[in-house]
């Protein structure tokens, strides 16, 4: 029963308020990449539409399936993806591994509201949604920029 009890206090009431408000959700009419990412434990996916300008992301899509907490993240990362650059998006990609992981720092500004996640590190089987939007993210923004350089 207690570990019942731990993954309905894991669905706190931020969590579940993110899921419901996962931004940039309409796709973008031609983006100069796709990338679809699937969890394989749980079968969460997200796919990330990406422009990119001067190696910054100028508009960006998602279409989010996943569990709360990978729409969560998805939220986090939506709402603040606009105007990064890769290596911001790397460093957080980083830091929200680390904080999984090993309990490392909160993710850096603008995407500390990762945070709210942090509860999950115990449940490893999630981890993988939970990284989903800005690993997608991150090939898309590859993928962008080898297509800019052909």
């Amino acid at each position: 029963m207690s570990g019942e009890n731990d993954l309905i206090k894991l669905y706190s009431g931020r969590i579940l308020a993110l899921a419901a408000a996962i931004p940039h959700t309409d796709r973008l009419a031609t983006p100069q990449a796709t990338v679809k990412k699937r969890a394989p434990l749980c079968g969460s996916t997200v796919t990330v539409d990406i422009m990119l300008e001067n190696g910054h992301i100028a508009d960006f899509a998602q279409d989010v399936r996943a569990c709360a907490l990978g729409q969560a993240s998805a939220s986090v990362v939506g709402a603040n993806v606009i105007g990064r650059s890769q290596g911001e998006i790397e460093s957080a990609r980083d830091a929200l591994k680390d904080m999984l992981k090993s309990d490392g720092p909160t993710p850096p500004s603008p995407f500390e509201e990762l945070e709210v996640l942090r509860p999950a590190r115990e449940y490893k089987n999630r981890h993988a949604s939970i990284l989903l939007a800005l690993e997608a993210t991150l090939e898309a923004m590859d993928q962008a920029a080898q297509a800019n350089c052909a």
